[in-house]
């Protein structure tokens, strides 16, 4: 029996993808449990900041450290409010720098359809793995997340910056011309970042451990449900997916602390 608090698996850029669960001291392959029976029992929370036994808010917070964090702050999924390259300070200016002012990627990436994305250099490949692309390409390589932030807004006229989660686990997609879709996003650069425009590349393939799609999704809730057991099937994304259809995102019930047995 394995216990502690879920946060993100951790990926292997492998192929079929490599997944890792770390609860408390003990750091689970799960690829290699697949076709076996996962039961989790949920037995509290814990802020994945502060360590609290406080209830969870959002984004393995509590509430206070939701607001107060800079791994919250609005930057984060508006890459275009990012303000450390003026030297202006939203939660906390050394952290903001450090993750602000470093190489950021634009980016295209197939998962349920089509979408524009933003991710520091260094997160890639990780960042698409975890958005459960199937295959996805860089646009520019901009020196920080500010200018990656005025491509994305660029972008967004054209192009989704959203995932159809259920269409994504469920395996359904339309091919993609490339080519043609690359030359559509660079004709809608703006100005400022056209000089950062990468040189073209086959996409990134990227395959998951998947023995069998869900038909039906039917989302788990560790907030509602405190038990859950169920044969492992998959894992695409950061989601858990079981024979009866049932899918765990592990991101999205981080916070959580669990006890797991796997048989």
């Amino acid at each position: 029996m394995f216990q502690g608090v879920l946060k993100k698996m951790q990926t292997e850029a492998s192929s079929p993808v490599g997944y890792f669960l770390s609860l408390g001291n003990d750091f689970i392959a799960l690829r290699q449990c697949l076709e076996h029976q996962l039961q989790f029992e949920v037995i509290g929370t814990q802020c994945v900041n502060c360590g609290g036994a406080k209830p969870i808010f959002r984004q393995g917070f509590c509430q206070s450290c939701f607001f107060e964090v800079p791994q919250a702050a609005d930057w984060v999924m508006h890459p275009e409010k990012s303000q450390a390259h003026l030297d202006i300070e939203d939660r906390d200016l050394a952290y903001e720098k450090k993750v602000q002012l470093q190489p950021h990627i634009v980016y295209l990436a197939l998962s349920s359809h089509l979408k524009v994305g933003v991710t520091r250099k260094s997160q890639v490949p990780t960042r698409w793995i975890d958005q459960g692309a199937h295959a996805a390409i860089p646009l520019v390589e901009v020196p920080n997340r500010y200018l990656a932030g005025v491509g994305e807004v660029a972008l967004k006229a054209h192009f989704s910056d959203k995932t159809n989660w259920r269409k994504m686990l469920q395996n359904h997609y339309e091919p993609v011309d490339w080519n043609s879709a690359r030359e559509q996003a660079l004709a809608a650069l703006p100005e400022e970042v056209r000089p950062y425009i990468v040189d073209p590349a086959p996409p990134y393939e990227i395959q998951y451990p998947v023995v069998q799609y869900p038909e039906k999704v039917k989302s788990i809730n560790f907030s509602k449900v405190q038990e859950y057991q169920g044969v492992l099937k998959g894992i695409k994304g950061q989601y858990l997916l079981f024979a009866d259809h049932s899918v765990c995102n592990i991101r999205s019930n981080e916070g959580h602390v669990v006890r797991l047995q796997i048989q």
